[in-house]
């Protein structure tokens, strides 16, 4: 049988989060200048509390045509129901996670506490890796 390989051996953990009080404006050109498609976004206690996609940001912009202005803060577009993945979960059950799901990246948490993400790619590289180990 295979060693179980854990989700930790391969998310990113250099992240950039935001908060919910940072204004739209500004953090839609933190995910454009650091091309992201999306950002966490913690509380002061560094907690978890949404995510902030380019698709939350495309609402905000839509949401600014219809009413001639753009502002307000990332607290007033995130998604707050996040789904997050656990750092010791295998890959194959991540890989699972993202075949059910339409997100192209999950946080990744340790006892609650954000440490890293994973995204459709750093999955992927990993079960390539795994197989091509196995077939060496």
């Amino acid at each position: 049988m295979a060693a179980r390989v854990a989700v930790s051996g391969y998310m990113a953990t250099d992240l950039i989060s935001l908060t919910p009080d940072t204004g739209i404006i500004q953090a839609m050109t933190t995910l454009l200048d650091n091309r992201i498609s999306g950002a966490p976004v913690l509380d002061k206690n560094g907690r978890l509390v949404g995510v902030l996609s380019q698709k939350d940001c495309l609402r905000a912009a839509l949401n600014a045509s219809y009413h001639q202005e753009l502002g307000g803060i990332v607290g007033d577009y995130m998604s707050t129901e996040v789904e997050t993945i656990d750092e010791d979960l295998d890959i194959v059950q991540a890989a699972e996670r993202f075949i059910a799901s339409p997100f192209r990246r999950f946080p990744v948490t340790r006892r609650g506490r954000l440490v890293g993400q994973i995204s459709r790619a750093d999955l992927l590289r990993a079960l390539v890796e795994q197989w091509g180990k196995r077939r060496g």
